[in-house]
């Protein structure tokens, strides 16, 4: 029942979560850093209270190791949101992200001196093909409006292509603070819900340094349009209703993907996400109107099928056939 509940969570809140996201950087590109900031804080404050007990429970894991895991998580998540405000196109966006497991892969074999068998070099292969894909047909998209001279033009382009550079270095960052946290873990046990606390909690003064973009854009929030909140009766500006909305999803979503790690397999948590993020692909695309072209869908393809492979979701669904042969030839 707890597996049921944490895959609902998972795509009820993460896919809901997607499209507030992109709500609101529709109409301003570069909110990525109030929207990160509200995040933390609310997760911060939940944990502050659930998990420290307000503060009185001493961490497992020693604060000096958060302290290096929280400095990559802060870098990433800031990066990655703030690359939206370079021409990236949301769909591109979560494709692009869709290759944490490959970078996950390829640090894995630099840094641990791991060795993989050979469906997963092949994996490796086919999401960066994917993604290649994507990204080079999202590179001839990449224009500004008719009539603009062609300088303008180059200029657009160079702040897209700045854009993937941020994306790519946030994909690799990711995948070095996955490693660091495998080893943390191995040496101090698991402590998956005071690691999400640390990481949200500690982090928090560094928004000082974006304290001007927060705050401009928490002016920018307040003059749109307001609504009527039924809830209090009140109107309230629309871009303050969305991003309430995506800090409360991302929260479900977390704690969705959280419980799924404690129910379930690595590899059933690997394929939920990844369906998940198809369907939030499917449903930037379809209900924003997202430009998107045969190729875009080829090269999606490509990459959830070498995320498949990678996770062995087909041999798993052999395995299990194979399972069930067996049980009604011994009946």
């Amino acid at each position: 029942m707890n597996t049921v509940i944490a895959v609902t969570l998972v795509f009820v809140g993460c896919c809901s979560n997607v499209v507030f996201l992109e709500l609101l950087v529709r109409d301003f590109p570069g909110c990525g850093n109030i929207v990160t900031f509200s995040q933390f804080a609310f997760i911060a404050l939940e944990g502050f209270v659930f998990e420290t007990n307000f503060g009185r429970k001493k961490p497992a894991i020693p604060i000096s190791n958060y302290v290096i895991m929280v400095t990559m998580f802060f870098t990433v998540s800031v990066i990655n949101n703030y690359a939206l405000n370079f021409n990236i196109a949301m769909p591109l966006h979560m494709i692009f992200r869709s290759g944490s497991l490959i970078a996950n892969m390829i640090l894995g074999i630099i840094i641990l001196k791991k060795r993989y068998s050979t469906s997963k070099y092949l994996s490796i292969v086919l999401v960066s093909l994917g993604i290649f894909i994507c990204t080079f047909m999202s590179a001839k998209q990449v224009s500004i409006e008719k009539g603009a001279t062609e300088e303008e033009g180059v200029y657009a382009f160079l702040h897209w292509l700045l854009g993937i550079g941020m994306l790519t270095f946030a994909l690799l960052m990711s995948a070095r603070m996955g490693i660091f946290q495998e080893t943390l873990y191995k040496q101090y046990g698991k402590h998956s819900k005071e690691a999400l606390f640390y990481n949200h909690c500690l982090p928090l003064p560094g928004f000082l340094l974006l304290s001007t973009n927060i705050y401009n854009h928490a002016v920018l929030f307040s003059q749109s349009t307001p609504v009527e909140v039924p809830v209090i009766g009140q109107p309230v500006p629309v871009m303050w209703v969305y991003l309430l909305m995506n800090v409360i999803t991302q929260y479900v979503c977390i704690r969705g993907v959280f419980i799924l790690t404690t129910e379930c397999t690595s590899l059933t948590v690997t394929l939920v996400v990844t369906l998940r993020k198809f369907l939030s692909l499917i449903i930037s695309i379809l209900y924003f109107q997202n430009p998107f072209t045969a190729w875009h869908w080829v090269g999606t393809a490509v990459v959830f099928l070498g995320t498949l492979l990678y996770t062995e979701v087909w041999s798993s669904i052999q395995t299990a056939m194979k399972g069930e042969k067996l049980d009604k030839k011994a009946e």
